[in-house]
């Protein structure tokens, strides 16, 4: 294989190890902020669940400006506007503004969107046969963003002169200037005519009527919808309910970070040697294991237990999901099938992340339990009519 061919990859995959770091961050702070500053404690998940509803609203903006304008130029306008937000979020946090915090938080997920446009940016640049493997690598990177993102909040979490947090974010606001630097010097646009002749665009409805891709897009937000829920309650519930320390919050987060992507050392593999089907079906057994071992009253072991499974089981979802996406769409259909499926994943995280808080200020983190099951069984139908086609 010679480095060229593979060479999107390798940037992107970079550049992702420092871009991705705003997942973890939020994840970890933004209920312990919102819980700080918010109006009431009902409010604490809010800008959790405004980020991911930030990702969803960008997600057909993203790739239709990136059709417009190029990926590497889209790639570059999202990282910047991230720059902007997270020093956006440092000052809300410095005025103990919900407001401006839940805005911050928004233009975080704006900027996840384009970030979520890396796997596609990869998938074009290399063989169909390779797409699985190379997307397993790309996911990698979480390894990274998953140690160095909760490390940066925490070792920042408390700098002289500033409200508490406020550090993380600028913390948070170097990772993303690295990303930037990154893409600026070494990405260059993929020629995708390069991969093969564009073939006459379908009607949506026909595109979205075969049962591979109505599989792939359950899967993903079978996957993403549950792991939000149930991640977005998790620093919540064990350090300001449960009175667990920060350190141990930061650890379960971290470990559960790293069992979402550590997978991707062999998953792309498996795909190839088991096929994409069977791979969405063990993430949802998985998933199932996750949700019983979480269920009651959980001390650290079982937080630390439901966590591992939930990213493992994300990972065997998300990916087999993206790699079913990708066969499911021609040349010139391939921005408005990712638009599409994005808004419709991320649609769904952020309803999963939205409803964590409530539940578990109303009953608890049984109700998370309780809530991620339904999700969960949704996808049963889908993987048995799938299943049964041969399209």
């Amino acid at each position: 294989m010679k480095f060229e061919n593979y060479k999107t990859l390798i940037v992107l995959t970079f550049a992702q190890c420092f871009g991705q770091t705003a997942a973890p961050i939020l994840v970890l702070l933004g209920g312990i902020v919102g819980a700080q500053i918010a109006p009431s404690i009902n409010w604490a998940t809010l800008p959790i669940a405004i980020q991911i509803a930030g990702i969803a609203f960008a997600t057909i903006p993203a790739s239709y400006l990136m059709s417009k304008i190029g990926r590497k130029a889209g790639f570059l306008a999202g990282t910047a506007l991230a720059i902007f937000a997270t020093l956006f979020a440092a000052w809300g946090i410095y005025q103990e503004s919900f407001t401006l915090f839940c805005i911050a938080s928004f233009l975080i997920g704006n900027y996840i969107a384009f970030l979520q446009q890396f796997r596609f940016a990869v998938a074009e640049s290399v063989p169909s046969e390779q797409i699985a493997k190379c997307l397993s690598f790309l996911m990698l990177a979480g390894i990274v963003a998953a140690l160095l993102g909760p490390e940066v909040a925490r070792r920042f979490s408390i700098v002289e002169g500033l409200p508490d947090y406020v550090g993380s974010f600028l913390g948070l606001t170097a990772m993303l200037t690295v990303s930037f630097l990154i893409l600026l010097t070494f990405y260059k646009n993929t020629t995708f005519e390069e991969q093969g002749k564009s073939s006459a665009v379908r009607p949506l409805g026909q595109i979205f009527r075969q049962p591979r891709l109505i599989l792939a897009i359950a899967a993903a937000a079978a996957g993403y919808s549950i792991m939000s829920l149930v991640m977005t309650a998790t620093p919540l519930s064990m350090h300001e309910m449960d009175h667990h320390s920060l350190d141990d919050t930061t650890r379960v987060i971290q470990i559960h970070i790293l069992a979402m992507y550590i997978p991707s050392f062999f998953s792309g593999f498996l795909i190839s040697w088991f096929g994409v089907r069977r791979i969405i079906q063990a993430g949802f057994v998985l998933m199932a294991i996750c949700i019983f071992i979480g269920w009651g009253q959980p001390e650290f072991i079982d937080y630390w237990g439901a966590l591992v499974f939930l990213g493992v089981g994300w990972n065997f979802l998300f990916l087999g999901g993206t790699t079913l996406l990708t066969q499911s769409y021609r040349t010139s259909e391939r921005f408005k099938v990712q638009a599409v499926n994005d808004f419709l994943v991320f649609g769904l995280q952020a309803i999963g992340s939205l409803s964590a808080g409530v539940l578990l200020a109303s009953i608890g983190w049984s109700g998370v339990m309780v809530f991620a099951l339904p999700l969960l069984l949704l996808l049963v139908p889908v993987i048995f009519y799938a299943g049964r086609s041969t399209a």
